[in-house]
């Protein structure tokens, strides 16, 4: 079984601000990020889309701790998006004062943005990474 999207296929289209993912079309349900099955069916006859990168946050973190070498962006707030077409994802919120979050995060709206990370000791080397803004 091979993958139909490669994650070196969606870290290039993400440094393009464009969201790759996967649509089913035995259930018809989107995978994002790539995975080699359907996460709600498990079947393997997927094509991929682009997807719209918009959606509203179910859930977030502040984090005040930072891996090794990235000390220096703290903190970070991950957010927790469902996007528009159903599938949930991780990203970083940016463009936002820490210290302002309160509960009312849940439910905005947002859109999605790229930034590439530079790679460590445990990657393969630099890779972008989902970040939401307010939309």
């Amino acid at each position: 079984m091979e993958y139909k999207l490669t994650f070196k296929e969606y870290n290039k289209a993400l440094k393009k601000d464009k969201l790759l993912g996967l649509k089913c079309n035995d259930c018809g349900m989107y995978t994002c990020p790539p995975m080699m099955v359907c996460h709600h069916c498990a079947g393997t006859n997927l094509e991929i889309v682009e997807m719209a990168g918009s959606g509203k946050i179910v859930s977030f973190t502040t984090s005040y701790i930072g891996s090794e070498g990235r000390e220096g962006e703290l903190p970070i707030t991950i957010v927790m998006v469902e996007l528009d077409e159903g599938p949930w994802i991780f990203g970083n919120l940016i463009d936002i004062d820490h210290r302002t979050i309160t509960m009312d995060l849940i439910g905005k709206r947002v859109k999605l943005g790229h930034k590439v990370f530079p790679g460590d000791k445990y990657s393969a080397g630099d890779a972008a990474r989902p970040v939401f803004s307010f939309a």
